[in-house]
């Protein structure tokens, strides 16, 4: 397999799709997860498990390029399962060598907003895999272009053994408390397990926030 590497500065035309409607066809899933390597063999097996279900059931894999933690581990089963993954990197990290160099695609931006941006347009889905703060940074700026209308694509947690259990209650406290509405809690599809999240995808509602319900 011949990689494709791309570094933004070298695009001559700018990424299509811009923050939009969300894509009908759900063909390209971007995973969201953690790169630290220290974490329990039942997350290592779910990441392994997913990665294998994107490509056997026709999926593309997009994600944050590297080749360590759960995010390598995705990226690896995928693969071997037949997925095309591209990967998408910033260049700080890149020089740190944890870019994974097996990947159909990569691209190297010069920031971690770029490397957000090009994740978003490049993907119909979001599934959120255990993982630390960028992983849920991630996942709430998705969320919040939600809340705001402008984006529609799906996103599914993966609650692998209620590893987010905390952060479902947090967000439903914001809800009982006023500081989100309670439409905007349907944004976070939850999946108890692995096999859960492909029909969890298929299923969720395309739903818009409203710029002005953030303010009533």
């Amino acid at each position: 397999m011949q990689r494709k590497t791309v570094t933004l500065c070298d695009l001559t035309e700018p990424l299509e799709g811009e923050i939009d409607e969300g894509m009908k066809e759900k063909k390209s899933i971007c995973v969201f997860c953690g790169s630290s390597g220290r974490v329990d063999e039942a997350y290592r097996q779910a990441a392994t498990q997913f990665g294998t279900l994107v490509g056997e059931k026709g999926y593309d894999l997009v994600y944050g390029g590297g080749h360590v933690g759960l995010m390598g581990i995705t990226a690896d089963a995928a693969l071997a399962a037949g997925a095309s993954v591209l990967g998408v990197i910033p260049k700080f990290l890149q020089d740190y060598e944890v870019g994974h160099d097996g990947l159909n695609e990569l691209i190297v931006t010069d920031n971690m907003h770029d490397r957000k941006r090009i994740m978003y347009e490049r993907s119909d889905a979001f599934v959120i895999l255990p993982g630390g703060l960028g992983t849920m940074d991630e996942t709430f700026e998705v969320v919040t272009w939600t809340q705001l209308g402008l984006s529609a694509k799906p996103v599914v947690i993966a609650n692998i053994n209620g590893f987010w259990d905390p952060l479902i209650a947090l967000v439903d406290h914001l809800v009982q408390t006023g500081f989100a509405r309670d439409e905007n809690r349907s944004i976070l599809q939850i999946a108890d397990n692995v096999g859960d999240i492909f029909p969890k995808i298929a299923a969720a509602p395309v739903s818009h926030g409203k710029v002005d319900s953030k303010w009533v």
